[in-house]
C-alpha cells in the first residue's frame, strides 16, 4: 500500500497528516524546530469547524527521517522559499532496497511557479498540486482548518503536463482525506491562475482603509495577468472547472480571520516569507520578458524592508507605498 511521506508541518503539511491518521492512509510526518518537537511530544491541536481535538502524529524530525520504501510518495508542503533545500536533502536519502528517493513521485504543495522546476532538477517524477485552504499556523502546536464541509481543493498534475495513474491514486486518498480534489492535464496554467491570486496575500502585511487595501490587492493581481500573459501563460478560468464546489464554505466562528493568509502568518510567526516567490515571481517575469510591474516591484521591496527590520505587519502604511510608483 502506498505510504506519504509529508515533508513539512505547517499547517498545510500537519492538517494533512491528522486526516490521513484520522482515515487510516499510511503516512509519516517530517518536520523540524520547535512545532515538530511538540508534536512529538504532546500531539497537534487540531482545530475544525467541528471542534478541537489533540491528535497525535506518526511523525519524525528530519534529523532522523523515517527509512524510505520504494512504493513512497513525497508530499512537500514546506515553503516555497525552503524547496532547495528540502530537494536537495530528500533526492538523496536511500530507498530501502536499492534506488535513491530521486526516483519517487513528489507532489509540490507551493504556492508560485517556482518550486516544480526546482524539484525537476533531481526528481524525475514531479506532481504539481494547487492547493487552496483556509488554514492558520501561528502558534505552536496548534493548526486551525476552516473549510467545511471539505478541508479545501486541490488541483493536481503530473508536471509540467499530463495525467497518469499515479496522479489518478494521490488524487483518489486525498479525497479520501477529505478535500475537494481535480485532475488536470495543464497544471501550469491552474498554478498560474493561484499565483494571480496570491500575489495579493503582501497587501495584508500593511495597515490601509479596506477601500485602500482592496484597491492595492485589484491593481496587483491584474497586473500580475498582464505579466503573465506576457509570459506565456494563459491562466485557467474558474469556470474550466469539472467539480462542483459551489457548497465549499469557509465556516464562521472558526478561528480563521480575513487578512490572515500564509504571508501574514509567517511575519506574525517572525520567520522567512515567500513574497519573493510570489510578487517576486511576476517581476522576476516581467524582467524577463520585457515589461514593467511596478505595484509587484515596490510591495516585494516594502516586504523585504519590513523583514529586514524585524517588523510585523501593520507598520507600513499601503499608501505610502503606492505614493512612490
Amino acid at each position: 500500500m502506498t505510504r506519504y511521506i509529508i515533508i513539512g508541518a505547517g499547517a498545510v503539511g500537519a492538517s494533512l497528516a491528522a486526516e490521513f491518521e484520522y482515515r487510516g492512509i499510511p503516512y509519516a510526518l517530517v518536520g523540524r524546530g520547535a512545532q515538530l518537537a511538540h508534536i512529538v511530544s504532546e500531539g497537534l491541536t487540531y482545530r475544525r469547524p467541528g471542534g478541537t481535538r489533540v491528535v497525535r502524529l506518526n511523525a519524525f524530525d528530519t534529523a532522523n527521517p523515517p527509512a524510505l520504501l520504494p512504493d513512497d510518495i513525497l508530499l512537500l508542503t514546506v515553503k516555497s522559499q525552503d524547496v532547495e533545500t528540502a530537494t536537495q536533502f530528500w533526492a538523496s536519502r536511500e530507498l530501502q532496497g536499492s534506488g535513491l528517493a530521486a526516483d519517487l513521485p513528489l507532489v509540490t504543495f507551493q504556492n508560485g511557479l517556482a518550486a516544480e522546476d526546482l524539484a525537476l532538477r533531481r526528481f524525475s517524477r514531479v506532481y504539481a498540486a494547487s492547493i487552496m485552504v483556509p488554514a492558520r499556523f501561528t502558534e505552536i502546536g496548534e493548526v486551525v482548518v476552516a473549510g467545511e464541509p471539505q478541508l479545501g481543493i486541490v488541483t493536481l498534475g503530473r508536471y509540467p503536463q499530463g495525467l497518469d495513474d499515479t496522479a489518478q491514486r494521490i488524487a483518489v486518498d486525498l479525497a479520501a482525506a477529505g478535500y475537494l480534489v481535480e485532475t488536470r492535464h495543464d497544471i501550469r496554467r491552474w498554478k498560474a491562475a493561484k499565483l494571480e491570486h496570491n500575489v495579493t496575500n503582501a497587501v495584508e502585511l500593511f495597515k490601509g482603509t479596506d477601500e485602500a487595501r482592496a484597491k492595492a490587492a485589484q491593481a496587483l493581481a491584474t497586473e500580475a495577468r498582464q505579466v503573465l500573459l506576457a509570459a506565456g501563460y494563459d491562466p485557467a478560468a474558474r469556470s474550466e472547472r469539472t467539480i462542483d464546489i459551489s457548497d465549499w464554505r469557509i465556516a464562521e466562528d472558526s478561528g480563521i480571520e480575513r487578512g490572515q493568509q500564509s504571508t501574514w502568518q509567517s511575519f506574525t510567526r517572525g520567520t522567512s516569507s515567500e513574497v519573493d516567490y510570489l510578487n517576486g515571481e511576476i517581476v522576476r517575469l516581467a524582467r524577463l520578458h520585457g515589461v514593467d510591474a511596478p505595484l509587484n516591484t515596490a510591495i516585494q521591496q516594502a516586504a523585504a524592508r519590513l523583514a529586514r527590520d524585524g517588523g510585523k505587519p501593520g507598520m507600513i502604511d499601503i499608501g505610502d507605498i503606492l505614493r512612490h510608483i
